[in-house]
């Protein structure tokens, strides 16, 4: 089985809004809504990994750290896969340039966000934080 690890950023504004992305395919379930993020390079730290994916999707450069508030597993066996995802939050306001993956973008409430097909193990972070 192939391990690979994954970095994703929950992103809030002042106002207490979520920043969620639309993919541009939504995946085989029918996923479309997602936050920031993507895999680590093997020669990256998890910090420069989120930085990169958060640049790249959104055109933010984080101010900073953000805080950890979830670490998930998530098997494919279709794929031998074993993804770790690593789930941060932090607090911004920024102008959103989207990058090609994702087709349009939405600044939400918690139960808004909990209202859209979202990726479950978003759905998991967002119901406990």
């Amino acid at each position: 089985m192939k391990l690979q690890v994954g970095v994703k950023v929950v992103i809030k504004n002042h106002s207490g809004l979520y920043l969620l992305i639309q993919r541009s395919q939504p995946l085989s379930d029918g996923t479309e809504w997602d936050i920031p993020g993507g895999r680590i390079d093997p020669s990256e730290s998890l910090e420069d990994a989120l930085m990169r994916e958060v640049l790249e999707e959104v055109s933010i450069r984080l101010d900073g750290p953000a805080k950890l508030v979830r670490a998930q597993d998530i098997f494919v066996p279709s794929a031998d896969l074993h993804v770790v995802r690593l789930t941060y939050i932090t607090v911004l306001e920024h102008d959103i340039t989207l990058g090609d993956e994702h087709k349009s973008f939405r600044w939400v409430t918690r139960q808004d966000a909990l209202a859209l097909n979202l990726d479950p193990y978003l759905r998991e972070v967002l119901e406990n934080n």
